[in-house]
């Protein structure tokens, strides 16, 4: 599209993949010019008040503007819906929308889950996204609280630090503005394992595993360079006692990664670290194994404490750092 050239409506379709409310589509056609557009089959009516101009199938990111504009006006995607906008994880087939608490939405579209707050700061909201959501922090929030699986949010979360699309600071300043929100304690604990550099749901459950055993503390995503000059990064590293903990995950099954990953280890251990590597899924099957042979390890290096089974505090206790978050 050249832009100089084009109109208003022009530029207002694309800028909403070719949806427009009733109230925008009046500012350019009669009712009845409007109702043409859908009897003859050129435009398509996705909701009541709500048209697709084309007569194409209708796709998800139709949707999304028909979910936010038949919801009148400052509605926004919201919670995993908005991540998903973000690019953080898959796309959900229900469609979050929120709303100021005054405002009631009597028929929202099929598929629409309307979601409603009296706290919607400028600073939540992004309303110059196309179409307007709410911010990567508000988003993983609002999504922790809504969501029946914590595992997807801290799935969520943790992709969210790592592809720098959020900061420590910017969940805790979400949570100081919403302190009635659900989950708010749980959250703020994902955020800070996500923000200390486990940036993976593997990594956060093995740091998890390790607190609840007893294990010392250990450091995140260390960066080092290895010997041909090349950024490199452990999973999880003991400092004192130069122990490496390395969680794989299925892309180190392809011949080319899982060379390149013995190439590093045999690095590690010419360096003199002692190199631990549990496939992703040893962390959710075989807790017990995994940190008996971390436990050894340590020992081996010269470590003196005494790690508890990840069984010894019962699976339903929450360890005991959760208390002060």
């Amino acid at each position: 599209m050249v832009f100089d050239e084009a109109s208003d409506l022009d530029l207002l379709l694309f800028r909403q993949d070719h949806v427009i409310s009733a109230a925008q589509a009046r500012a350019f056609f009669t009712e009845a010019a409007i109702e043409h557009r859908v009897q003859s089959g050129r435009w398509q009516r996705l909701h009541r008040g709500v048209f697709l101009t084309d007569s194409g199938p209708v796709r998800y990111a139709h949707r999304l503007w028909c979910a936010v504009l038949a919801s009148g006006p400052e509605a926004y995607l919201a919670g995993a819906t908005a991540a998903a906008a973000d690019g953080l994880g898959r796309p959900p087939f229900v469609i979050d929308v929120l709303i100021p608490l005054s405002r009631r939405v009597t028929r929202p579209p099929s598929g629409v889950a309307l979601h409603r707050s009296s706290v919607l700061p400028h600073g939540h909201l992004h309303r110059m996204a196309q179409p307007p959501r709410t911010r990567v922090a508000r988003s993983l929030l609002d999504a922790a609280q809504w969501s029946t699986s914590r595992d997807a949010i801290r799935a969520l979360v943790a992709d969210a630090f790592r592809r720098r699309l959020v900061g420590l600071d910017d969940v805790v300043s979400v949570l100081d503005q919403l302190p009635r929100a659900k989950h708010r304690r749980w959250i703020r604990h994902v955020a800070i394992e996500a923000a200390g550099g486990a940036f993976s749901l593997p990594e956060l459950e093995y740091v998890r595993l390790g607190r609840r055993a007893g294990l010392p503390e250990a450091s995140r995503q260390v960066t080092r360079v290895d010997a041909r000059g090349h950024r490199r990064y452990f999973d999880v590293r003991y400092d004192e006692w130069r122990v490496v903990v390395e969680i794989d995950g299925g892309q180190h099954i392809e011949p080319a990664a899982w060379w390149a990953d013995m190439r590093r280890q045999n690095d590690l251990w010419i360096a003199g670290e002692r190199v631990l590597r549990f496939p992703a899924w040893a962390i959710r099957e075989q807790p017990d194994e995994v940190i008996a042979q971390v436990r050894a390890a340590l020992s081996a290096a010269g470590w003196l404490g005494r790690a508890r089974s990840t069984t010894d505090l019962g699976s339903g206790t929450r360890p005991q750092h959760w208390k002060s978050s």
